[in-house]
């Protein structure tokens, strides 16, 4: 899963989020995917959280005047992000026009994420580093400075980056909406890919409460939210009974995908999630 900025190899799935995308939304407007970087651009760890494991603050490096030092500088992540002087301008333009795809700076990005995501599988949580992230990624620290406040965010990028985005409803039927959706949520409960990183976020409550509570906040919240939509919707329209518990049949549904997938390995019968679904609509639709 490794990739590398400026020898950046996108080896990552079209997202293990069709493939993360980069998208600068806020995440109630895109809940299930990439965490956006924090907008301070330009600004290292916030006075309040400090350089030490303070809450938000990164765990590793010595803060000087200009904030934290990777050994390279500011000019480090110039070069990172393309964009340092005149002459990375002309480079970042031949770059351009000799590599397709996305810009420098989104390479970097999802490199950085990617190589959180590899580091977290093998180190665990609290051994995930600024300096072996950024060494994974090929960028210099003061890239991860840059786009997230503390370790705890970027950490809580590479979660939601775990996760696919949910297809939007269309609208005309909720039971129709209801299954593209956990779908989406019974296939990321059974990738392989991320097991060990969900185990230790599973696990993680008593260890990391911030962590695990800010987690939950910013991307299951939110993905929680469109399935609540789609079932309110289903009791304007008449489609389910005016005295459904929305919630519970929320976590009744979703429940029963993830829980499928956290407790048998073999992969889903074909139509279980059409199963799961009409189980649950045959006790609170319109008779």
């Amino acid at each position: 899963m490794r990739t590398h900025d400026g020898r950046v190899i996108a080896d990552v799935t079209a997202e293990a989020l069709a493939g993360h995308p980069a998208t600068d939304v806020p995440p109630e407007q895109a809940p299930n995917v990439r965490v956006a970087p924090s907008p301070a651009s330009g600004a290292g760890p916030s006075a309040g959280a400090g350089v030490g494991r303070g809450p938000g603050g990164w765990d590793c490096d010595v803060a000087t005047a200009d904030g934290p030092s990777d050994g390279r500088g500011a000019d480090a992540d110039a070069h990172d992000t393309g964009a340092h002087d005149g002459r990375a301008h002309d480079g970042q333009a031949h770059e351009a026009a000799r590599r397709p795809g996305r810009p420098r700076s989104e390479r970097a990005e999802q490199a950085i994420i990617d190589a959180t995501i590899e580091a977290i599988g093998e180190c665990g949580i609290d051994g995930v580093r600024c300096e072996d992230v950024a060494a994974r990624a090929g960028v210099g620290k003061a890239t991860l400075y840059r786009r997230w406040p503390g370790k705890e965010d970027l950490l809580i990028a590479a979660f939601a980056a775990m996760r696919r985005p949910l297809p939007a409803p269309r609208g005309e039927s909720a039971r129709e909406d209801l299954i593209r959706m956990l779908t989406v949520v019974a296939e990321d409960a059974e990738d392989p890919r991320y097991a060990q990183q969900y185990a230790l976020l599973h696990g993680a409550g008593e260890r990391f409460p911030r962590l695990v509570a800010r987690y939950k906040e910013r991307v299951i919240e939110p993905r929680r939210e469109l399935i609540r939509a789609v079932l309110r919707r289903g009791i304007e329209d008449g489609e389910l009974r005016a005295d459904t518990d929305v919630d519970i049949a929320m976590l009744l549904l979703t429940g029963a995908v993830m829980a499928r997938g956290k407790h048998d390995p073999a992969p889903a019968a074909p139509g279980f999630v059409d199963r799961a679904v009409d189980e649950l609509l045959r006790g609170i639709s319109v008779r």
